[in-house]
């Protein structure tokens, strides 16, 4: 038996982003990318391509979550059930604190 070279995809490949991504969302995503891509001609735009498909990733990753759509639809209405961040996220002050020590 021969070990053979486990195969994952990237994440952020475009091509994963594009298959992945709701029909609904393909457009705007091939936009956004074409944009980035011919900005990739400047040095400073590789970064921008890079920000976008990690953003594009995130995206497939919250469309694929049940209610999605109909979520994203009560935030923009100012409808949406919200619970502040420190019941969220616990220790959510020391981790702020600690983050702006870190920047000082």
């Amino acid at each position: 038996m021969s070990a053979q070279p486990v195969h994952q995809e990237d994440p952020h490949d475009p091509e994963v982003i594009l298959r992945d991504l709701p029909q609904r969302e393909r457009e705007e995503f091939l936009r956004q990318y074409q944009a980035a891509v011919d900005a990739v001609r400047e040095p400073s735009g590789y970064r921008e391509l890079q920000r976008l498909l990690r953003h594009w990733t995130l995206v497939v990753v919250a469309a694929d979550q049940p209610d999605y759509y109909e979520e994203l639809e009560a935030v923009k209405n100012g409808t949406a059930r919200t619970v502040p961040i420190e019941a969220a996220v616990p220790g959510w002050e020391e981790r702020v604190a600690v983050a702006r020590a870190a920047r000082r």
